[in-house]
């Protein structure tokens, strides 16, 4: 009540009530995934399946092998072969196992992916009711974006997690994989998160139509994932396609990710690539909580 009569003689909001607001509203976003098991089963099937099925198929290891390699009337020794095709692997994407390379490109796809949901939230409170009564309260308007945010992060880094550990169960190396790797690793995949579902929440004030809102995520995500180097290193890709993969933020997480998690040299410093996706994060969360404050109106 005191909370109350603040906002009504004043217009502020105290710090306090704020990050209270802010909790509030983050639990409660929470609780319909985290006491929904189903869901987050059904969340984690498509980057399992890219791993399992399309890391493990593609063995480029074993194309240079003596079972794979093998030429009528050319005897070239298991040992050769086996040299040739480390040399190869090891030139083209850094590492010997291109299934570990791909699996630090999932997590990227699970933060990815996870974010695009972050603006369905406020599309579906808004045609539901809840963000009109919402709207009524003295809750300050940039907790209600900031808590989708953050719902959609933690609910992001919770399946990364998840995806490393059936990584490592399914193979992914384990030579390079320490404490700092990880916090580095999930440090990067934060950022990521964070500006996405920033861009996504960004998108979903500005409409109130759930079908618009999925389309135009799902026309941003793919191309976000194909034109970064989830599947293939940039110096494999056309000319036209570096450029743009070396703006994109996903690339930035999955290089960050990659050096702390299997030993591969970085295209950049680390800490640029850290200032990189900083600025990402927070130019794109500073851009959706002003904008919260012309387009959610009590």
């Amino acid at each position: 009540m005191r909370n109350r009569e603040v906002y009504r003689t004043t217009g502020k909001i105290s710090l306090p009530h704020f990050f209270r607001s802010l909790w509030s509203l983050t639990n409660r976003d929470l609780k319909k995934w985290y006491l929904a098991p189903a869901i987050l089963i059904l969340s984690l099937i498509q980057p399992v399946v890219w791993l399992g099925l399309f890391g493990k198929a593609f063995n480029f290891g074993s194309i240079f092998t003596s079972s794979s390699f093998n030429i009528p009337g050319l005897s070239i020794p298991k040992s050769v072969l086996d040299s040739l095709g480390n040399t190869l692997l090891t030139q083209t994407f850094g590492t010997t196992s291109y299934f570990s390379f791909l699996a630090v490109g999932m997590l990227a796809f699970i933060v990815l992916f996870t974010s695009m949901f972050s603006g369905m939230s406020v599309v579906w409170d808004r045609r539901f009711g809840f963000l009109d009564k919402l709207l009524t309260t003295p809750v300050p308007r940039g907790s209600i974006v900031l808590s989708k945010i953050l719902n959609s992060v933690i609910r992001a880094l919770i399946q990364a997690a998840v995806v490393l550990v059936i990584a490592v169960l399914l193979g992914m190396s384990l030579s390079h994989i320490s404490v700092v790797g990880v916090l580095i690793t999930f440090g990067a995949l934060f950022l990521l998160a964070f500006g996405m579902s920033s861009l996504f929440v960004l998108l979903a004030l500005h409409s109130k139509d759930w079908q618009s809102v999925t389309a135009i995520a799902n026309l941003l995500n793919l191309p976000l994932l194909f034109t970064s180097n989830a599947f293939f290193p940039v110096s494999a890709m056309p000319s036209w396609l570096r450029v743009i993969a070396n703006v994109n933020p996903v690339s930035f997480a999955i290089d960050i990710g990659r050096n702390a998690l299997i030993g591969i040299p970085s295209t950049m410093p680390i800490a640029y690539e850290f200032l990189y996706l900083g600025v990402f994060a927070v130019a794109l969360g500073v851009i959706s909580i002003i904008l919260s404050w012309r387009l959610l109106k009590g």
